[in-house]
């Protein structure tokens, strides 16, 4: 008499289990990867104020996008758009007077800032805006501002000049190719010899 065993069939099927779990594994692993989402809520100068969930590696200006773009009014000065979302983020965009009243008080940026989180202590916080950590660092009295790679920001943070000063700076940078001279920066529209003596010793090329 032969016996025949099946160890060689119930190899074989378990083999092909184990392909089959293994092949199931990372599909799993995408799936609820791409299923982590962050709800943000947004208010204000917006066409389509509400709650939106995105993915959790956007950036405040796609719920800009997603919630319809920005109204006539809007005013993004104080808001760094290119800033990631968190799970529950408050994103508030204020209008044009909101921004002039800001600067009515103290026309710096770090105030702007301050002002851009919490206007008063009936206001809710706004998440969205830019990191005042950094803008510390930028409006120190001892950092200096590099008038041939200062971004508008950087040069805003110098004593008597808004953002229109400071794009004209980097206008005639572009148009000259760059500074040669810190004396140069008298030849920018608005720039005088007061602000000049002001800023001067915070200057660097």
């Amino acid at each position: 008499m032969i016996i025949t065993f099946s160890k060689n069939k119930n190899t074989k099927t378990d083999k092909k289990e184990m392909l089959l779990s293994k092949k199931e594994e990372p599909k799993q692993k995408s799936e609820s990867k791409e299923k982590e989402e962050y709800i943000v809520d947004i208010k204000g100068e917006i066409n389509n104020p509400g709650i939106y969930t995105l993915k959790k590696d956007s950036r405040i200006i796609d719920v800009i996008n997603q919630a319809g773009g920005l109204t006539e009014n809007a005013n993004t000065t104080v808001i760094n758009l290119s800033k990631k979302i968190t799970d529950e983020m408050v994103i508030i965009i204020y209008s044009n007077y909101e921004i002039r009243k800001f600067k009515e008080t103290k026309e710096l940026e770090i105030y702007l800032n301050e002002q851009c989180k919490k206007p008063d202590s009936n206001s809710l916080t706004n998440d969205a805006c830019i990191d005042s950590d950094n803008s510390d660092k930028n409006t120190s009295s001892t950092s200096k501002i590099s008038l041939n790679n200062a971004t508008v920001e950087e040069l805003m943070t110098l004593s008597g000049v808004g953002e229109a000063k400071a794009n004209d700076i980097i206008s005639y940078r572009n148009s000259n190719g760059g500074f040669k001279t810190i004396d140069e920066l008298k030849n920018v529209k608005g720039i005088g010899d007061s602000i000049f003596d002001k800023i001067k010793d915070r200057l660097t090329l």
